[in-house]
């Protein structure tokens, strides 16, 4: 059974120091370059499925969390404010708020709507130290987050389309969603008292989830504090269950933050907020790719894709020349040398990269590369244009494959 915790710091991913704190991770260059695709991976996807991107601060006043209900809902799980000058900020728990405040900055037509702005984006919440551990529940969470802003008649196909999102990131990624469950309001005072406005979300999001045809359960006490959500939930190799995507609709902060758009009859209407995470935290995500592919990561994703090996130092030259033709490609790849152990030691240490090129006296001779692949097979000598094409080919194409047949 793989814990990300213990790969995460064999790996050099990730790693934490008493001095920043509990619940504070920091990334390594390896962990910062699986950071940094997977988050320009969804900026791609979101990008063709006509999201914009923006960039928010990670404070706001007091004042805006008490009006977003942050601060009456969700105080307990936010840090305490801080003082400058005769205002009060706050580190945000939410990047909902922001978003609507972009919104309302410009008029908006009913010809503009839907309007999708997404954003990868800090948000910080006071988790007590017992509940912390790895990656999955940290203090400062960067989330891949967007809302969408559209009008009534809408909202079920942008909430489904985010929905098929989800499907198809999980596909790449490789990862299995264990069920859909569609999140309800419990007893308490912990959510907005307004039974029309959960009734209606509430309807719509049936309405998505019946037509996209997945089974789903109905949980009571896991919606959100100002509106239902679909969670996509997973299960770790222990068998813990945790929550990575959500849908949510939202009438409650457009209400709040007064927010409306001129319909084709010339008046103000109010739009609906649909809140939507791809891939969640992208700490929780990193740990459950961990954990499910044991380190291996799929090959569009690896910090290093192809390791070429050189039998002796008499091809150490030839094979440099494999990896710089490799890096100028896109492609992250290393060399491995004699200096750093015999070739079957170098062959182990290089275990879980996608690609291996063992360049021997042959190969050298004839611009080929002995190709190994993480799985144990071996396609053979190949000329070192065409494994360089193959390998660029399959991470170009993301998913879990590794090798295509030519």
């Amino acid at each position: 059974m793989h814990d990300h915790r213990r790969l995460g710091r064999e790996l050099d991913l990730f790693d934490t120091d008493p001095l920043m704190g509990a619940g504070l991770p920091y990334w390594l260059p390896d962990g910062a370059v699986v950071r940094h695709t997977l988050e320009e991976y969804v900026r791609e996807v979101e990008r063709a499925a006509g999201y914009r991107h923006v960039y928010s601060p990670v404070l706001g006043k007091r004042e805006l969390y008490e009006i977003s209900g942050h601060w009456t809902h969700y105080g307990d799980d936010m840090f305490p404010p801080m003082r400058l000058g005769a205002e009060e900020v706050v580190l945000r728990p939410s990047l909902c708020p922001h978003h609507a405040l972009v919104y309302r900055s410009r008029s908006h037509s009913y010809r503009e709507l839907p309007l999708r702005i997404a954003e990868s984006g800090g948000m910080y919440r006071s988790e007590l130290s017992g509940v912390l551990g790895g990656l999955t529940r940290v203090r400062a969470i960067q989330l891949n987050d967007a809302h969408i802003f559209c009008t009534l008649d809408q909202v079920v196909d942008e909430a489904a389309a985010a929905l098929e999102l989800i499907g198809r990131a999980y596909a790449d990624l490789g990862i299995r969603a264990t069920r859909h469950r569609l999140s309800l309001p419990g007893e308490g005072g912990k959510y907005v008292a307004d039974p029309d406005l959960w009734r209606r979300a509430t309807g719509l999001l049936e309405q998505v989830l019946d037509a996209a045809g997945v089974d789903y359960e109905a949980a009571e006490g896991e919606a959100a504090f100002y509106g239902p959500k679909i969670d996509v939930q997973i299960t770790d190799p222990a068998g813990r269950e945790s929550t990575l995507s959500t849908i949510q609709i939202d009438f409650h902060q457009p209400e709040r933050f007064d927010l409306h758009y001129i319909g084709a009859d010339g008046a103000k209407h109010r739009p609906v907020m649909v809140h939507r995470s791809i891939i969640g935290s992208v700490e929780r995500a990193v740990a459950h790719l961990l954990e499910q592919h044991g380190g291996a990561f799929p090959a569009w994703l690896a910090p290093v894709q192809l390791v070429v090996l050189p039998v002796a130092d008499a091809q150490v030259e030839q094979a440099g020349e494999i990896v710089r033709r490799a890096l100028a490609r896109g492609l992250r790849a290393e060399l491995a040398g004699p200096g750093q152990g015999t070739l079957g030691a170098r062959i182990r240490e290089a275990r879980l990269v996608p690609y291996q090129a063992v360049v021997g006296e042959r190969e050298a001779e004839d611009g080929l590369a002995a190709v190994r692949l993480r799985d144990g097979s071996r396609p053979g000598a190949l000329p070192v244009g065409e494994l360089l094409d193959r390998i660029g080919a399959r991470v170009g194409d993301r998913g879990v494959g590794l090798w295509a047949a030519a």
